[in-house]
């Protein structure tokens, strides 16, 4: 034809990153948001818990700082228990009757 027209170029689409680390995450495609919900869900996050939100480097972190954390407080709870049952004779004195 004799019309001269213009074509937009679209906007190069991102990888999705981790919102904790910032790191890439695989096995999601980069797309524009528009584009996004057309993608299948299967493609749209990982079979993991956080899949499409956090890596897996950071899930791990997660889950090890709770595992730890948790440690943590049963140690504290059988030092305590050692220290009150190691008190316990010392405060016991016998009376003068």
């Amino acid at each position: 034809g004799n019309r001269l027209t213009s074509l937009g170029k679209k906007k190069l689409p991102k990888k999705p990153r981790c919102g904790d680390s910032g790191r890439v995450l695989n096995g999601i495609p980069a797309t524009r948001p528009a584009d996004a919900g057309r993608v299948p869900k299967s493609h749209r996050s990982v079979s993991r818990a956080y899949g499409g939100c956090l890596s897996g480097k950071s899930v791990r972190d997660r889950i090890v700082r709770a595992f730890l954390i948790e440690e943590q407080k049963c140690v504290k709870q059988v030092l305590a228990e050692k220290m009150s049952a190691a008190k316990e004779p010392k405060t016991k004195k016998k009376g003068k009757h």
